[in-house]
């Protein structure tokens, strides 16, 4: 990959978004080509599309340990959070107790938002220092009848991952339905859905070497949603309107490819990770490493330099292609909300740079990026530029 420059792009933004891995697009390339059926249709053409869809229902089902009836397929991520925290509550009516945390992806902290301007309350739970949320303080916040409880299983950010399973069954004591958003660990660790207790979890191809636009939500047989979309049967009648089939088929292959390579990938990733960050210890005299020490994504370190703004180191190293947060929002100047939710100083909030490693990135790379960014660190300190 290269960028607008003389030296070959570095890619540390993976949480960001993935390329789509060969295998994938050579799956899809049928689907945009000669088989453009309708999968509706009765011919030849239309169930050789209707087939493709059920096969990559198959595939995403198994990454997860679901059936493939508790599968829909969606635009991506964000669709299958809305449809899974609003479908709960206009599915639940007497119940209008939502409970989430502070630090949530805005797909689902929007969305609670909006619920809670339609009168709907929300409690949400604080993190601990380490990213963590602690399974007492959801205990404490559930009160008598929750209607739903949704926590991510990964924070995009941060890359702290939480105790689904414990809070799982918290919910499960209150007779809510319980909901994570798994777009950040799908493919980086391994992902149950009845070893979390879930009751709806949310994928998001484009984390996940698939191409952006797809996703898909697990639903457990017997939870019951409203649709939010008027149209036809399609998807269980969930999300009427015609399927991308070849962004589904797309998904299924990338699902299909995250459990086969899992073990190795997550070994792989750790491992430079962990060298990454030794580097950048050894370069950057005060780095802080934010979130919980083991408690992490395999391939995510979210750090501060110390009297620099992310931003404008960043902008030093422009061969380093990493962000200073979720891209949902990396454009903002303002102070990240996740380490705000864990009490860091607004200061130092101002300034983190999230590196996030892939499949493509190489030992090789996260060496001349160490050292790319602590030579820019340690010149932008001796010429005193300090966080605006």
């Amino acid at each position: 990959m290269e960028y607008a420059g003389k030296r070959p792009m570095i890619y540390l933004d993976y949480n960001a978004t993935t390329p789509v891995a060969p295998e994938v697009l050579e799956a899809m390339l049928p689907f945009l080509r000669e088989s453009y059926g309708n999968p509706s249709s009765s011919h030849a053409a239309g169930r050789r599309a209707h087939d493709a869809i059920e096969a990559a229902r198959a595939q995403v089902a198994i990454l997860i340990g679901a059936s493939p009836e508790e599968i829909v397929f969606t635009s991506g991520g964000t669709e299958a959070t809305n449809m899974a925290l609003r479908g709960v509550v206009l599915a639940q009516p007497h119940r209008r107790h939502i409970v989430t945390t502070s630090f949530e992806h805005p797909a689902t902290a929007e969305t609670c938002l909006l619920l809670e301007r339609q009168g709907f309350r929300v409690t949400r739970v604080p993190v601990a220092s380490d990213g963590r949320v602690r399974a007492e303080d959801v205990a404490r916040a559930l009160g008598d009848e929750p209607a739903l409880v949704t926590v991510m299983h990964a924070n995009n950010e941060i890359g702290t991952i939480q105790p689904i399973a414990e809070i799982s069954q918290l919910a499960k004591n209150k007779s809510a339905v319980i909901h994570t958003d798994a777009a950040q660990t799908l493919g980086k660790i391994p992902v149950d859905v009845d070893a979390l207790g879930v009751d709806l979890l949310t994928i998001a191809g484009h984390k996940l070497y698939a191409p952006q636009g797809t996703g898909a939500l697990y639903i457990r047989r017997g939870t019951v949603l409203e649709s939010l979309l008027a149209g036809a049967g399609h998807e269980r009648g969930l999300r009427p309107g015609t399927e991308n089939v070849a962004g589904i088929v797309a998904l299924g292959k990338a699902c299909e490819i995250a459990g086969r390579d899992l073990v190795s990938v997550q070994m792989e990733l750790r491992g430079l990770r962990d060298h990454m960050l030794g580097k950048l210890r050894a370069g950057v005299d005060g780095l802080v490493l934010h979130g919980h020490p083991t408690e992490r994504l395999p391939n995510t370190l979210f750090v501060s330099f110390p009297g620099v703004h992310g931003a404008r180191l960043l902008d030093a190293v422009p061969e380093i292609a990493a962000s200073t947060g979720s891209a949902c929002h990396s454009g903002s100047s303002e102070a990240c909300a996740s380490l705000l939710a864990l009490g860091v100083d607004p200061a130092m909030a101002m300034g983190p740079v999230r590196l996030s490693l892939g499949r493509e990135t190489t030992l090789r790379d996260v060496e001349h990026a160490a050292e790319r960014l602590a030579s820019e660190w340690r010149r932008l300190r001796h010429r005193g530029i300090l966080p605006a």
